[in-house]
Parts: structure tokens; sequence; C-alpha cells
């Protein structure tokens, strides 16, 4: 079963022929001041140590040509796409998991991207916002996770309406903007766009509205599922499909006992893949060996009717990736004959 689908090669071509040709926008006029998650971010001049602190923020930086201008990654769920495997091996990483405040000063950054708040959040296992502040350091966190944490106790916290392109759209935008290539940014905005519309109109046509639970992981298989929320990338992966998510928390990461997973009745499973090794469950074939053995389990109708699709991992956050992962899982229904 095909687990992977890299940028389309027309798109890469557009991008890459940008990156080799003069800009048209106008330039970045610095001092750049951004709104960013409730903070002003302001950039004097174009970075030249950037830290991709989440491989979001790292791979928007190397898809913009950017890996010149980079210090160091860190914070790797899944392997660097294949397109971009020779951009990054020029770039230092850090560590594949949360890495320390120390490590990145050490690479004397003048700007980190974070992808995710528990990564420079109020709450982060590496710094706060304010750490970077003092050293003069601008930091900037990617749009699409500056969610609210009130309703749900937890660092990923919850949404009220679904998770859509374009807050990645704004991401990639502001981020070409500091870094002065804006032309770059707008190339691959465009290729996105249109492999979301393609999605969208190769859509199931005929009523039938398939309902999806997208599996993370878990630490064991006696241990609640990290699942996908309603309003979060899982959820637009099944609208931008012509179905839904049969989880209704809002959570970004609910963890459900397989007892409220079964209630949940999906037409579809679609499992992670994690490259990170962090549990023997990171890995497609453990759950699918799981689905297929649990005497509860392998009675759902999605298990018996061989409804298992698997899709990068990365893509259930939002992400670059949330596109390539709906395009996988479309790819893989068709092969199943549960879409046209």
């Amino acid at each position: 079963m095909k687990v992977f689908k890299s940028l389309t090669v027309p798109g890469l071509a557009a991008i890459l022929g940008l990156i080799a040709t003069p800009a048209f926008s106008a330039p970045t006029q610095y001092p750049l001041t951004l709104d960013n998650c409730g903070a002003k971010v302001t950039v004097t001049k174009v970075p030249v140590r950037a830290i991709g602190l989440g491989q979001n923020s790292a791979e928007i930086m190397l898809l913009l040509g950017l890996e010149d201008k980079m210090a160091g990654t860190a914070f790797w769920p899944s392997k660097v796409l294949p397109e971009l495997a020779e951009a990054n091996a020029k770039v230092k990483l850090l560590s594949v998991e949360f890495p320390t405040f120390e490590s990145i000063l050490a690479q004397n950054p003048d700007f980190v991207a974070a992808a995710l708040p528990s990564l420079i959040g109020p709450t982060s296992k590496v710094a706060k916002r304010e750490d970077f502040d003092k050293v003069g350091v601008p930091s900037y966190i990617s749009p699409s996770t500056c969610i609210s944490t009130e309703k749900v106790k937890d660092q990923y916290g919850s949404r009220d309406r679904l998770w859509n392109m374009d807050l990645l759209y704004q991401e990639i935008d502001e981020l070409s903007q500091i870094f002065d290539v804006a032309d770059r940014g707008q190339a691959l905005i465009a290729d996105f766009k249109k492999r979301e519309a393609a999605l969208r109109a190769n859509a199931s046509g005929d009523g039938k509205q398939l309902s999806y639970v997208f599996w993370f992981s878990s630490q064991s298989p006696s241990a609640d599922a990290y699942l996908g929320g309603k309003n979060a990338a899982s959820g637009f992966i099944a609208d931008l499909l012509g179905g839904r998510n049969a989880i209704s928390a809002d959570a970004e990461w609910p963890t459900l006992g397989w007892e409220s997973i079964i209630a949940a009745n999906p037409d579809v499973i679609v499992v992670a893949n994690l490259d990170r090794n962090r549990w023997e469950l990171d890995k497609p074939e453990a759950k699918i060996k799981f689905l297929n053995s649990d005497p509860a389990v392998s009675q759902m109708p999605a298990v018996k009717n061989k409804a298992i699709v698997i899709m990068d991992g990365q893509a259930m956050n939002p992400t670059i990736r949330t596109i390539y992962g709906a395009e996988q899982v479309a790819e893989q229904l068709k092969a199943l004959g549960l879409t046209k």
C-alpha cells in the first residue's frame, strides 16, 4: 500500500523555477512587524541563522529554499519530505525530539520559527517566548496552532471551528515576507491551492458521506488512543474528501478508549505512519495488527470491511503535510473501491 505522495512535479518545478529567477513582488521593507498569536514580532533584517523548531516550520523554510539561512532544526515526528532531503542535509539537526533552550542558543540564532506552542509557548518544555525576547531573538509560532486551552486543559487546546488551509497560507506568506522571498511563498501557496481544489472536486459525488477515525498513536494496546479531533486537521481532511470526522470532540487531540471508538462506528480508519518510534504503536503495521487481532475491535465494520488506510502522521497536524495526507487517503480509498 502506498503511504506517501510527494509534492507534484509541476508544483515543485514552479517553485524551484521562481527561486532561480528574479523576484517580481516588492521587496520586504524592514523593520517588518507582524501580529503573531497575540504578540508583536519585529524582524529588522533577513534572518541568516534561523531555527526551524518543529517539522512544519522547518519544511516550510526548506520549501522556500532557505536552507542556507538555517542554523538548525528540531522536533521531527516524521522524516523530511523526500524532495527536501538534500537541502535538509545541509542544516544541523539539533534533535528529533524536544531540544534544550541551551542547544538552540548555542547555534547563535537570529530568528526562531516554531510549529507548536509546546515548543515556545507558556507551558513549553523548551523555552517561553519571553526567553527568546530576553536574548533579542524574534520568535514566530504557526498561526494554525495558536488555539484556546480554556475548554480543554491540555497544551494542545481545542477549536470551535474547523481548521482550514487559510491559516497555513498565512504562515507561508508571513515567513516568505520575513525572509524577503515573497514570490517563492506565493508560488508555494498557488501549488497547495491547486491541489486542495483538485481534492475537493474529486470528492465522492454519489451522496455517501464517509465517516473517519484518525488514529495517531497509543502508548500501548490497552491505553487510550490519541485521535484527530473534530475541528483539527483530521476533520479538515475528512471534509475535503466529502466526509466527516466520526469523533465529535472539540479537543485538538482527544484521547478515547476503544469502547468509545467502537461506538463511533467509522466507515474508515486512518492510521498514522510515524518515524519517531517513541511507542510501538507509532508504526502503522502495529496498529493494523491490533485492529485485526483485538477480539472487540476486530468486529468493527470498518475493520471487517478492510477499510483501513495509512497516512503520514504529520499530516494529522495542521501543516503543509495535511494536503499530502489527504492525497494519500484519497488514493487508497479509490483503490479500495470506497470512492470513484
